[in-house]
């Protein structure tokens, strides 16, 4: 009797904990991580950043259907290094960053390519529109942060391109008269922290 109650509890508590248990946790590291992007100026290229990003991962390359990705930049961050340019780039003619002041990004999904090379397929939401996404990223490993005693640190990286207009941000006014790109090339390299176990 006493060995079946036993091995009910361990039903009851032990295999649902197992079954619901979640990846590590790790928070973006803000100073050592950035958003870039490139966009094509008649022949040069611009290249900028969001300065203002957060979020959080709970990533487990042993466990990827526990592994999650939530991320978010602030709109009004957007530096390319030119004061009127960036005003403009606010304005309601392109993020509006009054009316949507966040870009996210929330996985539904991450899947192993190979070696250190990954694949999040989720929702990248701008201003008002919400599309599905595929991104391949770069897993580096992680490491005993070598500056903070009791931290570890993982390293994240991926490339990817969006058409701007399916996002809004634009009329197509610039487009049409060839002197702004509608492909934006963005670049995330992430260092992530959370506290040694």
């Amino acid at each position: 009797m006493q060995g079946r109650i036993i091995i009910f509890l361990f039903v009851c508590f032990f295999l649902p904990a197992t079954l619901w248990a979640k990846a590590p946790e790790w928070r973006i590291d803000p100073p050592h991580s950035s958003v870039y992007f490139d966009i094509r100026h008649i022949f040069s290229t611009v290249r900028g950043e969001f300065q203002d990003l957060s979020g959080t991962f709970r990533f487990d390359p042993e466990d990827l259907a526990a592994s999650s990705m939530s991320f978010s930049v602030k709109a009004a961050s957007i530096d390319t290094n030119n004061r009127n340019r960036d005003n403009h780039l606010r304005s309601d003619e392109f993020f509006h960053v009054s009316e949507y002041p966040e870009i996210s990004f929330q996985s539904s999904n991450i899947s192993h390519l190979q070696d250190q090379k990954y694949e999040v397929t989720g929702t990248l939401k701008v201003k008002d529109v919400s599309r599905t996404i595929s991104v391949p990223f770069t897993f580096f490993g992680t490491t005993e942060s070598p500056l903070q005693e009791g931290v570890r640190v993982a390293g994240f990286e991926g490339a990817f391109s969006i058409d701007r207009l399916e996002y809004g941000v634009g009329t197509g006014k610039f487009s049409k008269l060839g002197v702004v790109g509608d492909e934006v090339r963005l670049l995330v390299s992430l260092e992530m922290l959370r506290e040694a176990e």
